[in-house]
């Protein structure tokens, strides 16, 4: 999953490099010393691994297969792998102008090419899609275990399934006691390294996941018990066409991860290890995304839902499917709950710098940091209760704030090229990542609204 060998040669920090306030946004420098390097001597390259890839494999996911009811599964596959590539070669970009303009976080890569404005707009971004990741997350977990509605058919969720019907498993309350019992402790921590074992586990239960879908499809498909799906699209007609364009935002919602490089690289002992965990995280998800979306539309076909945990509360006709399909249902849930402090650690750092820009760091501000905390946890399990489906979070977050993030904002820091480092190669590569961005997902903004009218109307 290589974009030729661009990334610059990085000088090894070692463990005596200094440690800024923007460099570990939450560590207060007056403990840099001694004491402090003791403690820390810098983030493993497993560690960072397993937090950027926990960044990568979050909701997005969930909603692959079906997009692979969309796109089928020949092109789908295909989008997953160039989405994977632009990825990468988006974030080379980032990394290289951040190196040379000595910017330690991707605000200040925007600040040092366009100024306030443009650190602010990417700080506005982050928020956007941070909060509407952990929204879907929310869904996603509230649909596990409480259960969802389709098309006028209900999908039991877990406790439902195992207890019956009672206020105490219902989406809301069960959705307060996970923020309070489970997001709230994992989202106080100051640091993304510590994190690490949390994010281990929760790309394990990912694993878990693909695991047993794929082993369910290829038993099935052993016995005759389902067909093998649509390898190309249908496209009767012109509106066919445009609807291909709404897999668009989740796929780009997907690899989305660049909010989270810096902090990871800033943590690193050796810097110069941030091209190879940008690899292995992009190859070892892209290789979880592929498995997923093909056997679970293998799986489920033309019945796959946007949220394809949402299927496996019917008889898998194999033995022992209620066990499986619960422990499918529940790690992932679990998953989720893992990667959200990962998702939160971001949205809190940029929400203040939006918000607070000239007040004293926010880790020297207990009340602050709480009362930041408090009121987006809060924000996003209420938007949770309120917004039906996953596949609407993804097309608003997607097709804005994401492709923004992870597409735009690097292809025009490389156009801007504020140090005069970018090659014709990255000029020609940077222009056609922002055409492809407002192509398409301006594309998939107008189907989406074209069929939400023409609903309204029907």
């Amino acid at each position: 999953m290589t974009i030729g060998n661009v990334y610059p040669k990085e000088r090894s920090r070692g463990k005596s490099k200094r440690v800024l306030e923007e460099n570990a946004p939450l560590l207060p420098s007056s403990q840099v010393g001694s004491e402090t390097l003791n403690e820390f001597n810098g983030a493993s390259f497993s560690g960072a691994v397993f937090n950027l890839s926990t960044t990568i494999v979050g909701a997005g996911i969930m909603s692959l297969p079906a997009t692979m009811k969309v796109l089928g599964l020949v092109p789908g596959i295909a989008m997953i792998v160039l989405f994977a590539f632009l990825t990468e070669a988006s974030i080379e970009l980032l990394i290289r102008f951040s190196r040379i303009g000595k910017s330690i976080a991707y605000g200040d890569v925007m600040g040092d090419s366009f100024g306030k404005a443009g650190r602010m707009l990417l700080q506005i971004c982050v928020v956007i899609n941070n909060v509407g990741v952990m929204v879907v997350y929310m869904i996603i977990i509230g649909d596990v275990l409480s259960g969802t509605s389709s098309s006028g058919v209900h999908h039991s969720g877990v406790l439902e399934g195992w207890f019956g019907d009672h206020w105490w498993n219902g989406r809301f309350f069960v959705l307060l006691v996970t923020t309070i019992l489970i997001f709230a402790p994992l989202a106080s921590f100051k640091r993304v390294d510590s994190l690490r074992y949390t994010s281990a586990l929760s790309v394990a239960l990912a694993v878990v996941f693909v695991v047993i879908t794929a082993g369910i499809a290829v038993l099935k498909l052993l016995v005759g018990s389902i067909l093998m799906p649509k390898l190309f699209p249908d496209i009767p007609n012109l509106a066919s066409i445009w609807n291909l364009f709404t897999a668009v935002p989740v796929l780009v919602t997907a690899f989305i991860c660049h909010y989270n490089v810096h902090s990871i690289d800033n943590e690193l002992e050796d810097s110069s290890q941030i091209k190879p965990i940008v690899r292995t995280s992009l190859t070892l998800c892209s290789t979880v995304y592929v498995a997923t979306s093909f056997f679970g539309y293998l799986l489920f076909g033309e019945s796959t839902l946007h949220d394809v945990l949402a299927n496996f509360d019917a008889n898998l006709g194999i033995p022992y499917s209620a066990v499986l399909s619960d422990v499918v249902r529940v790690s992932y849930a679990a998953h989720l709950m893992l990667v959200f402090p990962i998702i939160f650690h971001a949205l809190r750092l940029n929400l203040d710098g939006l918000l607070f820009s000239t007040a004293r760091p926010l880790y020297t501000d207990n009340l602050r940091f709480t009362v930041t905390s408090v009121a987006l946890l809060s924000l996003i399990f209420l938007a949770a209760n309120f917004i039906p489906s996953i596949w609407d979070a993804f097309q608003f977050t997607g097709a804005t704030a994401a492709v923004s993030i992870g597409y735009i904002f690097p292809a025009a820091i490389t156009l801007r090229d504020p140090h005069g480092i970018g090659t014709l190669r990255d000029k020609l590569l940077s222009v056609l990542m922002i055409m492809l961005a407002v192509l398409s997902n301006g594309v998939a903004i107008y189907s989406d609204a074209s069929s939400l009218f023409n609903s309204t109307t029907a």
